[in-house]
């Protein structure tokens, strides 16, 4: 639908009992997966796509730090992969919710971010990598064992909370990753150093996951940092990237941003800016739904505020920001997870509760 009805999308179905957390659902096929704090451990749900749940299992104590479920689960076929707040990775049958396998971040030499790991693995190839922190900053594992195949070096950095991105630019596959220690990327076939950017080196806390798009880099953090945008270029079979600009414009803690043709739509401090992927400039900033999450989709952005539950509908376009409809869920303190849209469907997790609502055109 390109404009909401009064009171917003019909409501498909809601699941209660996932148990508290900020991660957002993954949609794959006809299940669902997200996780959640129940009795005092991090659990995986896996449901059918009409919200009935087809099976839990245990992952693990939580981070205690702000309490609950922090990373959104990743599917890749037949299994499903899930990092802990206090960093353990798991490999789970989709179908059955059996563990395969299991890691640690501490195995890595890591030291533990104040809030907690929150990143989702990122599934590139054969490889499941993660972000430990420390002079093993980045770690890719076989996805189907578990075991180590390499380990980012020619630098360290401690680990934030945003996840790795795979990006190939001039033949040249890379990983690109928000740290502690500002932006670094590594050949994504051995984990060597390939460039890196010390901006937001040492903030109090790095949360959005980096962008890419038509050989740029975005990133941008809350804490008053603002954003950076990189400009790749390859030659000789490697790749190097220089500071194309920098904006106070994206005041992003943890809400995100993504690239749409050319354009970056994305949280600033309690609202919402639109910037110009190559140069910065502000094409707009309105207060919309204030400070959150959004996701895109058949060129509509959908917003989903951290305070009351608040969803909100808008064209993606630079000339401004116009909502076309609202809703609200229920829940409990800050809404952080982001919304997912898919199949004509738009998911919103609040609290201990996944929402489904219907949003296809009719």
């Amino acid at each position: 639908m390109r404009e909401w009805p009064e009171g917003g999308p019909a409501l498909a179905w809601k699941t209660p009992g996932i148990g508290a957390g900020f991660s957002s659902v993954a949609v794959a096929g006809e299940a669902l997966y997200i996780t959640g704090i129940l009795d005092n451990e991090l659990v995986l749900t896996a449901m059918d796509k009409n919200g009935k749940v087809r099976w839990q299992v245990k992952h693990g104590p939580e981070h205690g730090e702000v309490p609950g479920a922090r990373a959104t689960p990743v599917v890749d076929g037949d299994r499903v992969y899930l990092t802990s707040g206090t960093g353990r990775i798991g490999c789970f049958n989709a179908r059955t919710g059996a563990r395969l396998w299991s890691r640690e971040m501490s195995e890595f030499g890591a030291k533990l971010p104040t809030w907690g790991y929150a990143e989702s693995v990122l599934i590139y190839r054969n490889l499941a990598i993660v972000t430990p922190g420390g002079e093993n900053c980045i770690v890719a594992l076989n996805k189907r064992t578990g075991q180590t195949v390499w380990q980012s070096t020619g630098f360290a950095a401690p680990a934030h909370y945003g996840s790795c991105i795979a990006v190939e630019f001039g033949g040249v596959p890379m990983i690109v990753a928000g740290t502690g220690g500002g932006l670094f990327a590594v050949d994504a076939r051995s984990g060597a150093l390939l460039w890196h950017s010390d901006f937001a080196a040492g903030n109090t806390a790095n949360c959005p996951t980096p962008a890419y798009a038509d050989g740029y880099v975005f990133w941008a953090n809350g804490y008053g940092k603002g954003g950076v945008c990189m400009k790749l270029t390859a030659a000789n079979g490697t790749v190097t990237a220089t500071e194309a600009w920098r904006t106070n414009q994206m005041d992003c803690h943890h809400g995100g941003y993504v690239i749409v043709d050319g354009f970056i739509y994305g949280n600033h401090r309690n609202g919402w800016t639109c910037l110009d992927l190559k140069t910065g400039e502000v094409k707009w900033s309105e207060r919309g739904v204030g400070k959150g999450s959004l996701c895109y989709a058949d060129g509509l952005l959908f917003f989903f505020s951290e305070n009351n539950g608040r969803a909100a509908l808008a064209p993606a376009t630079p000339e401004g920001l116009m909502l076309k409809g609202e809703v609200s869920v229920a829940g409990n303190g800050p809404s952080w997870a982001h919304p997912v849209v898919t199949g004509g469907r738009l998911y919103l997790r609040y609290d201990n509760t996944l929402y489904c609502f219907n949003v296809a055109a009719r």
